[in-house]
């Protein structure tokens, strides 16, 4: 329980031009992505904007969900989530890049995080108990959808979050691989957190762009097998809810 002298002043509210949002969400990382998944959805319209990021609402005849992206770092993606959550949403999937930090997890790979260590500075302002954590009943919805498809390598383990790709040093890579940590990327443990803190389900799927394991970086932004791993994600996705 927060005290009062604890209480932040302003908290996030549903204003009179929002619109309320279904229970199921995706974050979307990249625009490119949103634009893929946007594309497996014949009734997706655009419904407003929410500190820079579309929110694109799906209701089909299938399931009502809502596509929420681009974000870009942890402070943007908890502003997101957090507007997201007034307006209604409870379950979200967070969908975006990372990069190995293990031999064994290539470029074009997914990697579904069963937690993260925070190297961000988002997650210290949100008091929860223990470390962040996905919810485990939406990763399992995930891993089944996903190893299904005989086109995907999946993993499973710990990401590192970090607000600073430019300073992503050997030192920190030895010492994240040597805990047995599979990726790198931007925004998952200050989700976790938001999550754990207003009490709403959320797990992440991630697609490796790039590689650090080897103490250089080896980008695969074009690599064909990247490409196609984020083409094959979306019609997967969009079946979940």
């Amino acid at each position: 329980m927060e005290s009062a002298a604890s209480r932040a002043l302003i908290e996030p509210r549903r204003s009179k031009k929002d619109v309320l949002l279904p229970t199921d969400a995706f974050i979307v990382f990249t625009a490119e992505d949103m634009n893929r998944m946007k594309a497996q959805v014949a009734s997706a319209r655009r419904v407003q904007r929410l500190f820079l990021s579309d929110v694109v609402l799906c209701d089909g005849e299938g399931p009502s969900f809502a596509l929420v992206g681009p974000v870009i770092g942890a402070p943007q993606a908890v502003l997101v989530l957090e507007k997201m959550i007034v307006l209604g949403v409870r379950r979200v999937i967070a969908y975006g890049w990372c990069g190995s930090i293990q031999p064994q997890v290539s470029i074009g790979d997914v990697v579904i995080p069963e937690g993260a260590h925070c190297d961000e500075g988002t997650s210290a302002h949100y008091p929860i108990p223990g470390a962040p954590a996905p919810c485990a009943s939406l990763v399992q919805r995930l891993e089944a959808a996903l190893r299904s498809s005989a086109n995907l390598t999946v993993h499973k383990g710990s990401v590192w979050s970090t607000d600073a790709p430019y300073r992503e040093t050997e030192e920190k890579v030895r010492f994240f691989q040597q805990k047995g940590v599979l990726a790198v990327e931007m925004e998952m443990s200050a989700l976790f957190t938001v999550a754990a803190f207003r009490a709403i389900d959320l797990a992440g799927i991630l697609v490796v762009s790039d590689d650090l394991s080897r103490f250089t970086w080896r980008h695969g932004f074009r690599d064909p097998r990247f490409q196609q791993t984020r083409k094959h994600l979306p019609p997967l996705l969009c079946r979940l809810f």
